[in-house]
């Protein structure tokens, strides 16, 4: 290889770089923004339109946030929803997904068929809504759980995933007596966690970032999640979630963008704390699921 070639590849591994390093930027630098605005004192808010680094660190907001349970109580709200909903998810598709991994199962053709139509159609909002309201799940947390419960991508991957696995594995089990579902519960999942981990990951941020069916489903204020909430403030710039009247007679009301930061950073800061743990899960998880057909 000649000195050209070695010039030629290291400045292009350094424009890589500049590159990677330049899209990091713009990604954190928002974050950052919400963070440093949600930590500012009013004074400061009116003097910068843009902060990066507070001069002076200010807890109000979160405090005012906090002064009564509206925000807990839609943050409770929004956990119950995720943890349900991703526990009705992943079983839900792994029961669907481990029957159509066999070849031998009637009519396994036309199923996936179906399948496949519902990730390029759908019956729309207004059908779905008749539906939810039919069904009696009007205000109810089922309302937001049920319609979503089995993602067709996400049950094609799984069920590649359980293709893969060696046959002799259910052939020895069932010669010594194990059902489907033992089978199912003690032999395929354990050695699918990788994919189940993965796809619990991808359903509980759903769940947790859902705005548009609790918008359209929950229409009592007590049990909006946190994103609705969010909403209020945000796009409404209805700030009214704390009293001010518990914190004091020193206590000053936070500015509005101020205000608007904290409630975002409060919201999805449990999600962004979960999700570096199982992010080893996600190339992994998706790989092995994604060769067979």
């Amino acid at each position: 290889m000649t000195r050209e070639h070695n010039a030629a590849g290291r400045i292009f591994t350094v424009l890589i770089y500049l590159a990677i390093g330049l899209f990091s930027l713009v990604t954190i630098i928002p974050f950052i923004h919400l963070i440093a605005a949600s930590l500012t004192t009013a004074e400061e808010v009116r003097e910068k339109a843009f902060i990066l680094f507070p001069t002076v660190i200010s807890w109000d907001s979160y405090a005012y946030i906090l002064s009564t349970n509206t925000i807990l109580r839609s943050m409770g709200v929004t956990i119950l929803i995720t943890l349900a909903g991703t526990f009705v998810n992943i079983a839900m598709t792994t029961l669907m997904a481990y029957p159509l991994a066999h070849k031998t199962l009637i009519g396994r053709d036309r199923i996936m068929l179906l399948v496949l139509f519902t990730m390029m159609f759908n019956g729309g909002m207004i059908p779905s809504f008749i539906l939810v309201k039919q069904l009696g799940m009007m205000n109810t947390y089922w309302s937001v759980i049920i319609p979503g419960a089995i993602n067709a991508f996400n049950l094609i991957v799984i069920k590649n995933f359980f293709q893969q696995l060696p046959d002799g594995l259910e052939e020895s089990a069932k010669m010594d007596g194990a059902n489907d579902l033992y089978i199912l519960a003690r032999i395929v999942i354990p050695l699918s966690m990788p994919a189940i981990a993965t796809f619990s990951l991808f359903y509980a941020v759903g769940h947790w970032n859902a705005f548009l069916n609790p918008i359209l489903y929950l229409n009592n204020p007590d049990m909006w999640p946190v994103q609705v909430l969010m909403r209020q403030i945000v796009i409404l710039s209805q700030g009214g979630v704390g009293d001010a009247a518990d914190m004091g007679p020193e206590f000053v009301l936070p500015p509005e963008q101020t205000l608007k930061s904290a409630v975002i950073i409060f919201a999805n800061l449990p999600i962004l704390v979960v999700y570096p743990f199982l992010q080893k899960h996600f190339a992994k998880g998706v790989l092995l699921g994604s060769v067979k057909g």
